[in-house]
């Protein structure tokens, strides 16, 4: 069956993967992005999800479109050390990782109880498991999966499934923007990824489609982990 899916932070990396993955599947597919691209296949609405107008006419669009499915992907790292972390930026991280995927959501509630079927995905991190530097932006994935787990039990009678995607180090161009090839922080990635590599956004995709699938219908709440191994420990072989 055709589905309607939105999908946040579209533009570009997970987001495009995915969306051309479900398009590729004769879904339609909606992104909300900053910015725009000619490689979205489907409408994509230019928002500023930082601000509360972008939040509003974001539920907006979730309403009017009558969607079927949320993939919650807009994301933002502002990484600092412990004791040089502002107040304003911890609020900034949690307002533009947390607000968009309630607005979403809760825009989105009304048709898929109605339909009795709905795909909820959070896009978390492996971040989540203590990682240095990313104090906002850990505390902020970490919510999401909270969010994940709460709404899981409050919509399993729906027909409405929630779940995450926590994500490992991913070859997308804005991690190769910071950690160019031979660098030293490509190579201290590497060393926390046992399979020795990084994930494709296709990859990433893939498993974000499953979850969106009518074969998941019988997984909620859960937290899937696409790291390479990342999230088991470091390989010693």
């Amino acid at each position: 069956m055709k589905r309607t899916f939105l999908i946040t932070g579209a533009s570009k990396g997970i987001g495009l993967a995915l969306a051309q993955r479900l398009a590729a599947r004769e879904h339609t597919v909606i992104g909300i992005a900053r910015n725009p691209t000619d490689a979205f296949p489907g409408p994509l609405h230019t928002l500023d999800l930082s601000e509360r107008a972008g939040n509003e006419q974001l539920a907006a669009i979730v309403k009017d479109s009558n969607v079927d499915g949320v993939v919650n992907n807009v994301g933002l790292v502002r990484a600092a050390s412990l004791g040089n972390i502002a107040i304003e930026t911890l609020e900034e991280v949690m307002r533009v990782n947390l607000n968009p995927a309630l607005m979403a959501v809760q825009a989105a509630l009304p048709g898929m109880r109605a339909r009795r079927w709905g795909r909820i995905v959070n896009i978390s991190s492996l971040t989540v498991l203590g990682s240095v530097e990313r104090t906002s932006y850990a505390a902020a994935k970490a919510a999401l999966v909270s969010f994940t787990r709460s709404w899981a039990l409050e919509l399993a009678p729906t027909g409405i499934t929630v779940n995450a995607v926590a994500p490992g180090p991913t070859e997308t161009d804005l991690f190769r923007a910071n950690n160019p090839i031979g660098s030293q922080g490509e190579a201290r990635y590497l060393s926390g990824v046992p399979m020795q590599r990084f994930g494709q956004p296709d990859e990433l995709a893939a498993a974000i489609q499953f979850l969106l699938s009518d074969d998941a219908a019988f997984i909620t709440g859960q937290t899937l982990h696409v790291d390479g191994g990342a999230s088991i420990g470091k390989s010693l072989l």
